[in-house]
């Protein structure tokens, strides 16, 4: 089995450094790249387009990548298309159907980019898309749907995760949610209860440490065994 010092992954999309300190914490060698700088200094992250970076056999595991979600998940679907592909019934204020449209294949290209991107071991993360996400982007597989609190963060927020080489992850520090409509429940729906602001879309796309832990401890043991 190869160290850990030894397994090069990169971590897409990520200016939290969340993911990425959670590799390093075991001894990887971890990387997170973005467009925007990291949100505190670092020498460990690489600033710019992470399409990139792909082609590069440096990298072992590409884990994770988050493409932006906003015009895949179901939450945008209402922006783009009504019945058949029609005009919405409503846009954002101040934004073009053809805008929205262009910024919804705009983010197919980079998921699907990261899809079948050439590293060996890849886990593409992505809120439940829509049915025309699903239908644009090819050789899109069936994720596996995780929530935060099946690895020990008391929060609501279904994660697809869409794998090649790798297993699927276990939970390994289930909370059992609270009764529905309740206080607790409410908190635990944080992540749909923020308020519009400015930061809004960055912090609900924020990967929540218990995930990051169990990524990187589970997945990283497999890319160890695994890699060459």
């Amino acid at each position: 089995m190869r160290d850990a010092s030894e397994i090069n992954v990169l971590i897409g999309c990520e200016t939290s450094g969340e993911m990425r300190e959670a590799f390093r914490a075991l001894g990887f060698n971890a990387w997170s790249c973005d467009v925007d700088p990291a949100d505190t200094p670092t020498n460990r992250h690489i600033r710019g387009d992470i399409r990139d970076q792909l082609d590069d056999p440096f990298w072992h595991l590409l884990c994770v990548a988050h493409p932006p979600c906003t015009r895949l998940c179901r939450a945008g679907q209402r922006w783009l298309y009504g019945p058949d592909k029609t005009h919405p019934k409503k846009l954002p204020k101040g934004r073009t159907w053809p805008d929205m449209i262009a910024e919804f294949h705009a983010a197919c290209d980079l998921f699907e980019a990261c899809l079948h991107a050439p590293i060996p071991l890849r886990a593409i993360e992505n809120p439940i898309m829509h049915k025309w996400a699903r239908e644009r982007i090819r050789g899109l597989p069936k994720p596996q749907i995780v929530q935060p609190h099946q690895f020990g963060d008391p929060a609501f927020k279904a994660t697809g995760f869409y794998l090649h080489g790798l297993p699927e992850l276990v939970p390994d520090r289930a909370l059992t949610p609270p009764k529905r409509g309740t206080d607790e429940y409410k908190k635990w729906q944080q992540v749909f209860r923020m308020p519009p602001g400015p930061n809004r879309a960055k912090l609900r796309s924020k990967t929540y440490p218990g995930v990051a832990r169990a990524a990187a401890a589970q997945w990283g043991l497999h890319a160890r065994k695994v890699a060459a």
